[in-house]
């Protein structure tokens, strides 16, 4: 596992120095175009541009690996890449509050109507990964994740309910609303949880029937972090439901990790 530390200021300088190279920056749009790429599929993506081979293209993945831009996901032989924004989430929460994200995005949609882009029918990946890197316990981790008093806090104001059996289900409540609702797949406390997942809030995302998430909680190299992985997987065919969850689980993630590492959450 690539050597971490937990410094800020240094992932901050892994994000912007991944983001300075072009190629780099060429293999996040090809994974955004079509995330779950193989090694070889980058490769030859970007040689046709130009860009280096397949030795060159393991060079760049690393890096964006190590500033956490790219997961990798061993399926088999292979490994699929998947593009991480939370990195980049974060550095936009830092100097962005509530009302100036508004106003930005406001001009970055006026800005992309008046270039008139064309853009290629979006196409659904087989699954969403995000990763992230948190100062805390596996066990504080698993708590965060399956008690509701703190899902509450990151989680869009929802309590999540289970007994966490493996069989049972469970579901996420708002007022009274049930946002999410599945079955418990797996639980083994305090490293790895699966379930099944149906966004009821969107009528299209509950009709495509239930996908799955994996929660992974693994050591780091740096003392007292983990790094938490969520996989949200079986999507090629629910292009609802993974336009309902793409950009919330980055919104997630980040709320627990602010949640655990300054006990103050921002997902409510």
């Amino acid at each position: 596992m690539t050597n971490r530390s937990h410094n800020p200021a240094m992932d901050d300088e892994r994000v912007f120095g991944a983001l300075a190279d072009p190629t780099r920056r060429r293999i996040l749009d090809l994974l955004f175009e079509r995330d779950g790429r193989t090694l070889g599929d980058l490769a030859q993506a970007i040689a046709a541009g130009g860009g280096p081979g397949r030795f060159g293209a393991m060079k760049h993945l690393r890096v964006l690996e190590a500033a956490s831009l790219v997961s990798a996901v061993r399926a088999g032989r292979e490994k699929h890449h998947y593009l991480n924004p939370v990195p980049i989430r974060r550095i936009h929460d830092r100097w962005l509050d509530k009302f100036t994200a508004g106003r930005a995005a406001a001009l970055l949609t006026l800005a992309t109507n008046l270039e008139a882009r064309p853009m290629s029918n979006p196409v659904t990946p087989p699954s969403h990964v995000v990763a992230i890197y948190i100062r805390a316990t596996p066990e504080a981790i698993w708590q965060a994740l399956t008690d509701p008093a703190f899902t509450v806090q990151y989680y869009y104001g929802t309590a999540v309910e289970s007994d966490w059996q493996e069989g049972s289900p469970y579901r996420y409540v708002g007022g009274d609303e049930v946002s999410i609702e599945g079955t418990v797949i797996e639980a083994a406390a305090p490293r790895r949880l699966v379930t099944t997942f149906t966004a009821c809030w969107d009528e299209a995302a509950a009709a495509e029937g239930p996908s799955t998430v994996t929660f992974e909680i693994e050591d780091s190299d740096a003392p007292g972090v983990c790094r938490l992985t969520v996989t949200h997987s079986e999507l090629a065919d629910k292009p609802a439901t993974f336009g309902q969850v793409a950009g919330g689980w980055e919104f997630i993630a980040s709320g627990l990790k602010t949640l655990l590492e300054t006990g103050t959450g921002f997902g409510g």
